[in-house]
């Protein structure tokens, strides 16, 4: 079975308050939209993950979902059901069987949700996630009660909501106008749509609030794991000096197989460390001449990968140069941002600083230059 899933990311969060949309804020370090994509990704079970996003968002969207199985985002429209009738027509001649619609806002799918949905799908058209109404219900004029209302039988929907793709595409171009949801279409087409365990974890993100609690949900089932890394280079005359991914002035460079990033190399051990995934030279062998004078920038993209793909979060690194020359400060905050872009993370995280040997050893001769990394992670237990 072909199941794609739309990720709708056009709205623009005016109930949050924010200067940018709520989907683009800072989750525990990686925005919001990526949270919500690595998450219907990460049982495995979605084969196409299709962005649909404003005019004019396409190439933030691709920056902030770089590294992910997803393709091109596509333009929506002026509401959400014109948004996902966009993307239902981009993926139709692709021919999937089943599409989930899930919104960018709820970065927390919980595991066993999609599993639910698709079983479902084999005896229905649609299937939502919801919860069932706990609380007592008020309809109210202003600050005044006008009646309680019944909550029996009534449900909290959520999403990823999923759907026999074909049934969803002829309801949206049947639509005659405008509907909460997608299950609503079916609904009034006389389509059936059953309702599968939702959880309180599957958030969406409206209010401020929303993100703080669901920071402290995701923090609360993960574990710290801390990761140390050490490497060593020559130097040498005639190459470029390249510390922390940053080209420095200096009349040596380091030798080595890529481009000798000292700095970068032990922070990749450091958090390959934390993963217990061994070293830089597993996943980046010197033998392979493909890695002969590589930007070591892959390598740390590579690494913070790791992290995203176990559903975990770099919490903080911290890398130490020690060097006579050259002198590391000038550049210490251009180091900083260089490696929370390459990591995507926030640069407060990020410690870079350096200190000599007191002219003692190969690094106070000038031989070399030494780096050594400490990094926490927060991985689930």
């Amino acid at each position: 079975m072909s199941i794609a899933a739309l990720l709708m990311t056009a709205g623009s969060g005016t109930r949050f308050g924010a200067a940018a949309p709520k989907q683009y804020l800072p989750l525990l370090g990686r925005p919001v939209i990526r949270h919500a994509a690595e998450a219907l990704l990460a049982e495995g079970l979605v084969d196409i993950l299709l962005p649909v996003c404003a005019a004019g968002e396409e190439a933030r969207i691709a920056a902030l979902l770089d590294g992910l199985p997803v393709l091109p985002a596509v333009v929506g429209g002026a509401t959400r059901q014109a948004s996902v009738r966009a993307g239902l027509e981009a993926l139709a001649g692709r021919g999937p069987e089943v599409v989930l619609v899930h919104d960018a806002a709820r970065p927390v799918v919980p595991r066993g949700t999609i599993p639910s949905v698709l079983e479902a799908l084999k005896s229905a058209p649609g299937a939502i996630p919801a919860q069932p109404v706990a609380d007592t219900l008020k309809r109210g004029d202003g600050a005044v009660i006008l009646e309680t209302v019944a909550r029996a039988g009534l449900y909290r929907a959520q999403t990823p909501q999923g759907f026999r793709f074909g049934a969803l595409l002829a309801a949206h171009r049947a639509a005659g106008g405008e509907a909460t949801d997608d299950a609503q279409l079916l609904e009034i087409a006389g389509e059936r749509v059953v309702l599968v365990a939702g959880s309180e974890t599957n958030v969406k993100i409206t209010f401020p609030e929303d993100l703080e609690r669901v920071a402290g949900q995701v923090q609360a089932r993960l574990v710290p794991r801390v990761g140390t890394g050490f490497d060593v280079h020559r130097t040498e005359v005639g190459r470029k000096m390249v510390l922390c991914g940053v080209v420095v002035p200096c009349e040596f460079g380091l030798e080595g197989h890529s481009d000798a990033d000292v700095g970068i190399h032990a922070l990749c051990d450091a958090i390959y460390g934390a993963l217990a995934e061994g070293d830089i030279g597993r996943w980046f062998p010197p033998s392979e001449m493909r890695w002969k004078d590589a930007d070591s920038a892959q390598f740390l993209r590579h690494a913070a990968g790791r992290v995203a793909a176990r559903g975990g979060v770099i919490a903080n690194v911290d890398v130490t140069i020690l060097c006579e020359r050259p002198k590391i400060g000038p550049h210490r905050e251009a180091m900083q941002a260089r490696l929370a872009e390459l990591m995507r993370v926030d640069p407060g995280i990020v410690g870079v600083k350096a200190t000599t040997t007191e002219r003692l050893g190969f690094t106070g001769r000038g031989e070399g230059i030494a780096a050594q990394a400490a990094a926490m992670v927060l991985v689930p237990g």
